[in-house]
């Protein structure tokens, strides 16, 4: 083994006898992404108002709520390869800080229109978007570190509902931040509504200093951090390819067209409109795939084996999809939302733990940020592809080709997985073992 994967089990040797230790470094990782996801998902209900108040037009708006987006698609590369290179905790850590500093800034873009403020450029536009870029650069530094410690602390037993969990802090940070942001900006007001946010992010920065210890180790200092440094390994392009036709279908397409399929089926939940019930079923989504992600990433590490929990979920994934293609009823797309969730949840966790599992120590970083890399390319070409194809061809057929792709991420991922280990369905232990022979090659080579 190289010296970094020596350092890093001699640090989960330390631990090992202490799992107390292990939870409490996984539990603050998911407080600080959760606390930190509140500045990502307040902007939403609010600043499609702000473009009226502002004056701010429908396509700057929607350019300002993708900026990260595009950003974090630029940063992810470069800082999974940061984190090899650095360790994870500075990486960690800044991104947090980062991330408060871009949410303040959304509290700048609505107070530099005062009048009385003359030192303050009066563009609320040009604060909010850079206030996102900036947004971005922090999260593509967060998700490498918080998936890279994940699989740090963990091993085979327990990788699993590691990744899942921390996923799931990931995932519900952003939803909470959508409704905590609409009530506190509807009673206190939208500055209000961006301080508090600030705060929480100022708090995930300061849990996150005193609780995340160094988990990785450092790399070569003197390789340069490239946007085009990606794993081109089987295991990093099979997992992100995976995870590209997942977010491609559920974030990109179903999270797209969802308002509009309700508003072309006359179909509402508690005499709300399609916009409202949109977000209703959105949130069933959502809730389904967090309770999932966790019990995914479970049962595989229980079962000591990734693949066939994948192709199970998967499996739901595509059947959600086709539901949606036959909804007529409220019953049948809550179902189908339901199906949706439960798949895309259940394969974030046991995807993340696969990733890790095949990947030497010492790569972990920029295998990870491949992923993100891949999986933002998905969920950003999802809406620009789906939203124009349904003024074509409708949104049956849309939905039938969402419900093909997890059957085609299926076969890549077998496909991968035979390529990497000689086998369809390896457990844990043989996918550990090739990546220890990974590990070695690339020692040799060196």
């Amino acid at each position: 083994m190289g010296s970094g994967t020596n350092l890093i089990r001699r640090w989960q040797g330390a631990t090992s006898g202490a799992d107390g230790n292990r939870t409490v470094v996984i539990a603050a990782v998911i407080v600080s992404t959760f606390f930190v996801g509140f500045g990502g998902g307040v902007i939403f209900p609010i600043l499609p108002n702000l473009g009226v108040v502002l004056g701010i037009s429908p396509f700057l708006v929607g350019l300002i709520l993708s900026a990260n987006r595009f950003s974090r698609l630029v940063a992810n590369a470069p800082a999974g390869v940061l984190v090899d290179r650095v360790g994870t905790r500075k990486p960690f850590v800044v991104g947090m800080v980062v991330q408060g500093v871009a949410t303040f800034g959304y509290v700048v873009a609505i107070v530099a229109a005062r009048p009385e403020l003359w030192f303050l450029p009066d563009v609320p536009e040009a604060w909010f978007l850079g206030s996102r870029v900036v947004w971005g650069v922090g999260s593509a530094a967060v998700f490498a570190t918080a998936y890279t410690i994940a699989s740090d602390v963990s091993d085979g037993s327990s990788r699993g509902a590691s990744m899942g969990l921390i996923r799931g802090g990931v995932l519900f940070g952003f939803p909470s931040g959508v409704v905590i942001g609409g009530i506190i900006s509807e009673f206190a007001g939208t500055v209000s509504a961006f301080v508090v946010a600030t705060v929480f992010a100022a708090l995930a920065s300061v849990i996150a200093y005193a609780t995340i210890p160094e988990t990785h180790v450092d790399g070569d200092e003197h390789r340069s951090v490239s946007v085009l440094d990606v794993d081109t390994s089987v295991p990093a392009l099979t997992v992100g390819l995976v995870n590209f036709a997942v977010l491609f279908a559920y974030i990109g397409a179903l999270f797209a067209t969802l308002v509009l399929f309700l508003e072309h089926n006359d179909l509402g939940v508690f005499g709300f409109d399609a916009q409202a019930s949109s977000g209703i079923f959105m949130a069933l989504t959502v809730v389904s795939a967090g309770i999932f992600m966790f019990l995914g990433g479970y049962v595989s590490d229980r079962t000591e084996s990734r693949v066939p929990t994948l192709l199970v979920f998967l499996g739901t994934t595509f059947v959600g999809f086709v539901l949606f293609a036959m909804a007529d009823s409220i019953a049948t797309l809550a179902i189908a939302c339901l199906l949706v969730g439960a798949g895309q949840g259940g394969t974030s966790g046991p995807l993340m733990a696969l990733l890790a599992d095949l990947t030497p120590d010492e790569r972990v970083g920029r295998a990870v940020g491949t992923n993100n890399v891949l999986g933002d390319i998905g969920g950003g070409l999802g809406p620009i592809v789906s939203l124009p194809l349904v003024e074509l061809v409708g949104f049956q057929p849309i939905y039938v080709a969402c419900a093909v792709l997890p059957v085609v991420a299926g076969g890549i991922l077998l496909a991968g997985i035979h390529r990497e280990t000689g086998q369809f369905l390896p457990n844990v232990s043989v996918l550990e073992d090739s990546s220890a022979a990974s590990s070695q090659l690339s020692d040799h080579a060196d």
